[in-house]
């Protein structure tokens, strides 16, 4: 048996010290609005990477090149790499205009006592739709205050419950890159991963309907919002869903999403044609750092196995969760631990997903299943730290509105993330495998 190396795990300790540590300087000691987000990542990988390299002087440094380009090349690297590319490019053609038709549409047809509980649904559609949480805050939040302020709901429960939402989509879309790191690192198609999240999340939607329903019955309220909506632009969204719902290779379903969607733009007005491949552009742009991430870390990850690392990582799994369904909490507390650290929940899945993926093969975990609670767990974490870029961007986007917030005045009206970890943790001790599944 392949010897552990815990000095081999010294690059990922390189890079929490640097992330982290400068991460709490500039936000909490400096006072840096969104500070944790000022600490270029990439470079920070880099520094990590470089660690790697002037590890092990045994093995030659043309050998470590071969190593890395192997962990690199993988071919689940690869495909998420272009996954990455194919959604960044469909989000750019079809903007967020059509988001906010949705929210617009839904809002003014309900009851105004039922606004939160439409927010929170809204919230989830949208970023179900989107695959990105911090998108869909940015552009529910705003609708959240003005919601609060006209009907006489509490601010911080309107902007909790709109958070709680963008997690739940953050967790399940098929183009959201939560999913696509996990699915691709554990190798198992989208639409497993799918249905056994879907298990874990639906449940915890209920159950939060439920409170929000508690806690907003009988408040007084004002009268609905009334604004603008264009229900054609939803349909890009609806076929990426559907299909990827259904099964279809994530490549197609992307691929008509942004067909469609530059036919529905061009014809409606919304874009210019001259303006059509610039999104497109921009969009893939945006997945720029998302993309080096996942290089870097793949190249370091190579080495770290090479090195005996993950080795030594296994070997005290096996000590302190001797159980596979313990193993399967190992895997949760191990992504929320990087998730702390870094704030970002997509890097903290793909630092986990070679890790978590010996760990499954070793108690023989399905690969959807292991996807299912490292996009999980990423989600909860991600969804209440108050350093993380969803709080940040919430609380800044409501305090431009006049709503005077604070993060910590959020984090109890996070209903969501807290009933997920609960409706997480029955899965994994109470839910039969098999049955988890199907």
């Amino acid at each position: 048996m392949e010897k552990g190396n815990w000095k081999a795990l010294c690059p990922i300790g390189v890079f929490l010290v640097l992330y982290l540590g400068l991460g709490i300087l500039f936000e909490y000691v400096m006072k840096i609005p969104m500070g944790f987000y000022n600490i270029p990542i990439v470079v920070s990988f880099l520094l990590a990477l470089l660690v790697a390299f002037l590890q092990n002087r045994a093995v030659k440094l043309d050998e470590k090149l071969t190593i890395i380009a192997k962990g690199v090349g993988d071919k689940n690297i690869v495909t998420m790499i272009l996954i990455f590319m194919a959604a960044g490019i469909f989000v750019g053609v079809v903007g967020r205009e059509s988001a906010e038709s949705v929210a617009y549409f839904l809002l003014s047809i309900i009851p105004p006592q039922f606004a939160v509980i439409m927010l929170f649904i809204i919230s989830c559609f949208v970023s179900l739709a989107m695959g990105t949480s911090v998108g869909t805050i940015t552009l529910i939040t705003p609708i959240a205050v003005a919601v609060a302020k006209g009907s006489g709901f509490d601010i911080p429960l309107c902007v909790g419950t709109v958070m709680g939402g963008a997690m739940f989509g953050d967790n399940l879309s098929f183009i959201s890159d939560t999913t696509i790191a996990a699915c691709n690192g554990q190798g198992c198609a989208m639409q497993d991963k799918f249905k056994a999240n879907f298990a874990i999340a639906l449940p915890a939607a209920l159950v939060t309907l439920a409170i929000i329903f508690a806690k907003t019955f009988g408040t007084d309220i004002g009268e609905p919002m009334k604004m603008e909506y264009n229900l054609v632009q939803i349909i890009p969204y609806l076929l990426v869903l559907i299909g990827g719902i259904v099964g279809i290779n994530v490549f197609i379903v992307l691929i008509i999403g942004i067909l469609s969607g530059s036919a529905i733009v061009l014809a409606t007005g919304a874009t210019k044609a001259t303006e059509l491949l610039a999104n497109m552009g921009s969009g893939a742009a945006g997945m720029y750092e998302t993309t080096m991430v996942a290089i870097l870390v793949s190249a370091i990850c190579a080495l770290i196995h090479k090195y005996g690392g993950f080795t030594a990582l296994l070997g005290f799994i096996r000590k302190v969760f001797k159980s596979k369904n313990n193993v399967k909490l190992g895997m949760g507390l191990l992504v929320g631990a990087m998730d702390i650290a870094t704030a970002n929940n997509t890097v903290a899945i793909v630092m986990a997903n070679p890790i978590a993926k010996e760990m499954a093969d070793e108690f023989d975990i399905t690969p959807q299943n292991t996807a299912s609670l490292l996009d999980t767990f990423s989600c909860v974490f991600q969804g209440i730290i108050p350093y993380g870029a969803q709080m940040l961007v919430a609380v800044s986007a409501a305090n431009e509105l006049g709503g005077n917030l604070s993060a910590f005045q959020v984090i109890p009206n996070l209903f969501y993330p807290f009933v997920l970890l609960i409706s997480s943790l029955v899965f994994i001790y109470f839910v039969p495998e098999k049955k988890w599944n199907k």
